[in-house]
């Protein structure tokens, strides 16, 4: 999609194209200036920045994809049973 810039006017971003990268109304969002390049990126809380980092983790990845792989073989429990095993007295 192209459009042509006038002196003193903003730029808007398409309904279509915000929907497209996921971006929804309330959402805060960062300019980034590359060049002649100017990217828009979301701005994460710092939960959400935590959880990013965490994800980017090879330690963690390697965790994650273990259990997806556990899932998919079916080796999985329902989350009441394992409940239920953590609540059982030590011995």
């Amino acid at each position: 999609m192209a459009v042509t810039l006038k002196p003193n006017s903003e730029i808007t971003v398409p309904k279509s194209i915000r929907r497209k990268a996921g971006f929804r109304t309330g959402d805060r969002v960062e300019f980034r200036v590359s060049g002649r390049s100017i990217t828009i990126v979301p701005k994460l809380s710092p939960d959400e920045l935590e959880d990013e980092r965490e994800v980017r983790d090879p330690k963690v990845r390697a965790i994650i994809k273990e259990g997806w792989e556990e899932f998919l073989a079916g080796k999985s429990r329902p989350a009441r049973a394992l409940l239920a095993e953590i609540r059982l007295p030590r011995r």
